[in-house]
């Protein structure tokens, strides 16, 4: 069972909820990672600080330098100090110029803050002696992070809305695109375009979805061809059955005009006769062709089957010449024997009518392949090679046929009673130069099967 959407579904989920976590740590870290420094205006509000409060103690202005910070920590509400390092090792001979030069009492301006702790850090900016440091605590108006808690909450909560809004919208155009072309068809349809196809409109894609549009492909192209079949049927019927109904018309109107009605019944009746046989004919074809039917399972033999055919047909035509070849069985079994009968009375009906009086038919049976292979040759003028198909479609008229000789239904019946019955029939010149007609017929038959 194809579940291929079901994979694809699964997929674009997975993904996207990895996509998801991986977004949020991501972009929650690089913010608060950027959230972590000073800006850039407070650092210089620092530095210019340390170069006021190194002027005033390169001047030896203590006093000065006394109020300059009790000033500042009043105005920014820190402490605020300036201290020597003079560092003494307890043990060991010295200190290392690497240790003397990256040494501070405080933290460097541009050195990330750490954001949790509760007390601001205490910041230094060292003098060009490089052992007098100017310390002050940074203030809560420079302390970066303010909204940090707000940030992140935006970005655990706007950040998973925005992904799983794409993530809808990805999952949408995959899942109703097709639906729409689908629907599009559909609606184009049932408006008359029988010619309307979607599975080439999904291009290389393979899951449920393009199994839905390729059945409705067939779907449409089967109603299609039902709904064309039938309009050539009606078209095709309503003109078979003008010109009887003309000759009725015309003889019930002499018999109006005082002629003698003996004369015109008989006529009359005739095509009465030959419309009830048309009607009934193409009602058959129509079933056959679109219900589908289940045929009956029979157990039967096909010799005996043709030679009840074979007697009914030099009853019909006593002028004409019936031969057979017949083996003294042929059982098959499983299949239908009132479809098989219909379809072997109109093949050799058909071969008996366009045969001349006084020449005839031969019908032979042989096993064949599984099954039996049954040929009826006439003797009649044949077809051109480019016609042996058409003759088993509805209404078709041979371009040599004799006027008034059949409808072109028999073998159309024919045909589709033999495929019911799960054979095949085909037409070629016969040995005589007129028409074979060759049915295949399967020897056994051991489930139902309808007419496809």
């Amino acid at each position: 069972m194809n579940r291929r959407l079901l994979w694809k579904l699964c997929g674009i989920i997975t993904l996207g909820t990895l996509a998801l976590f991986w977004t949020i740590s991501l972009v929650g870290s690089e913010t608060e990672h950027s959230m972590s420094f000073i800006d850039e205006e407070h650092q210089v509000t620092l530095q210019s600080w340390g170069r006021r409060a190194e002027a005033l103690y390169v001047a030896g202005d203590e006093p000065a330098l006394a109020r300059w910070l009790d000033d500042l920590q009043r105005r920014e509400d820190v402490w605020a100090a300036v201290v020597r390092s003079d560092i003494r090792p307890v043990a060991g001979s010295y200190l290392s110029e690497q240790f003397l030069e990256g040494f501070r009492l405080g933290r460097h301006v541009e050195w990330k803050i750490h954001l949790y702790f509760a007390d601001n850090p205490i910041m230094d900016v060292t003098f060009a002696d490089g052992k007098t440091h100017f310390l002050v605590t940074l203030p809560q108006r420079m302390r970066p992070g303010t909204y940090l808690p707000e940030i992140i909450l935006a970005i655990k909560v706007g950040l998973p809305l925005i992904v799983l809004l794409i993530i809808s919208v990805v999952l949408y155009r995959h899942l109703v695109g097709p639906l729409k072309q689908l629907e599009a068809a559909t609606r184009q349809f049932s408006e008359g375009n029988l010619g309307v196809r979607v599975r080439a409109l999904l291009g290389s894609r393979n899951d449920e979805l393009a199994s839905l549009a390729a059945t409705f492909d067939r779907m449409a192209e089967r109603t299609g061809e039902l709904i064309l079949s039938q309009r050539r049927l009606i078209a095709d019927l309503s003109h078979e059955l003008r010109t009887p109904l003309t000759r009725v018309e015309m003889a019930v109107s002499c018999a109006e005009e005082g002629m003698d009605s003996g004369l015109f019944l008989p006529r009359i009746r005739q095509e009465c006769l030959l419309m009830r046989n048309l009607v009934e004919d193409a009602l058959t074809l129509a079933w056959l062709e679109n219900e589908k039917p289940t045929l009956d399972q029979d157990d039967l033999d096909l010799t005996d089957l043709l030679d009840a055919v074979l007697d009914n047909a030099r009853y019909e035509f006593p002028g004409h010449r019936v031969d057979a070849g017949l083996p003294d069985e042929a059982p098959v079994s499983g299949t239908s024997a009132r479809a098989l009968d219909q379809a072997l009375e109109n093949v050799i009906r058909n071969a008996l009518t366009h045969t001349p009086e006084a020449a005839g038919i031969r019908v032979t049976l042989q096993a064949e392949s599984g099954g039996y292979r049954i040929d009826v040759d006439d003797e009649g003028p044949g077809l051109p090679e480019d016609q042996w198909e058409r003759i088993f479609t509805p209404f078709f008229r041979a371009s040599n046929a004799v006027p008034g000789r059949g409808f072109g239904l028999g073998l159309a019946l024919a045909c589709r009673q033999v495929e019911a019955a799960g054979g095949s029939i085909r037409a070629s010149c016969s040995p005589s130069g007129g028409l074979r007609i060759t049915l295949w017929l399967p020897r056994e038959r051991h489930r139902n099967l309808s007419n496809s």
